[in-house]
């Protein structure tokens, strides 16, 4: 049967079938900010979304993230008998293997050009070089870093930054500020989500660290802003290293 009804309950993978074919859309989760004009059914957040309104939307199917989203929630859309595809994305070539796949096979559409130009876009990035040791927190209050099996530390890892939590038993570890700055770290990669740091609020916790602010959509999106992704991230880097 035909895809003609699509729930996406993650906003990368909503901004992947807006930009192929929004006609699919008929909901979103309320951090689906992309693209501005994405008039949808909101059915609450990533991890409390609202089952009853999803299943009264008749979706063909429902579009999901292992990491994202919450086991108990897709089994109860199963269990309503509606279609759940769960993408696992931990790396980058993970990334564009999936959404080709979401989009092709779960939603019955051709590859889209912006995908072709997304693997372009990083194919064609230069070598890095020596890699920089870093610390990417991505929350404080308390303190939380990138640790190992990340899509965001793959990323930086091919623009020439070394997680230093890369090896970490855990994905995403709770630290104390004191033992990051302890780390032997060179730089501090401050992305503006999920928790929005800034000029005036992050860096003043690692003094005498540069600190690199960077847009958190080019770092842990996967979707067509992977068109621009490495760029936009290779700037803002250079302009602290």
């Amino acid at each position: 049967m035909p895809v003609r009804r699509v729930v996406s309950l993650v906003p990368s993978l909503t901004e992947a079938i807006a930009a192929t074919a929004p006609e699919l859309l008929v909901g979103a989760t309320d951090w689906c900010t992309h693209p501005a004009d994405l008039a949808v059914e909101r059915i609450r957040g990533t991890k409390n979304p609202d089952v009853p309104r999803i299943v009264g939307l008749r979706p063909d199917l429902v579009v999901a993230n292992e990491e994202e989203n919450r086991a108990v929630d897709l089994d109860a859309l199963r269990g309503a008998g509606i279609t759940v595809w769960v993408t696992q994305i931990r790396t980058l070539d993970e990334a564009f293997v999936s959404l080709d796949r979401m989009l092709t096979e779960a939603c019955g559409l051709d590859r889209p050009d912006w995908l072709d130009r997304a693997e372009a876009a990083w194919a064609a990035l230069p070598a890095p070089g020596t890699p920089v040791p870093a610390v990417v927190p991505i929350w404080r209050r308390p303190w939380m870093v990138l640790g190992r099996d990340t899509f965001a530390g793959d990323v930086l890892a091919r623009l020439g930054v070394r997680n230093v939590y890369a090896g970490h038993a855990e994905r995403y570890p709770k630290v104390p500020v004191e033992e990051l700055r302890a780390s032997g770290a060179e730089l501090v990669v401050l992305p503006d989500e999920p928790y929005a740091f800034t000029a005036a609020d992050g860096p003043e916790a690692f003094p005498g660290l540069p600190s690199a602010l960077v847009s958190g959509r080019h770092l842990t999106w996967y979707g067509p802003s992977l068109q621009e992704a490495a760029e936009v991230l290779r700037r803002q880097l250079r302009s602290t290293l």
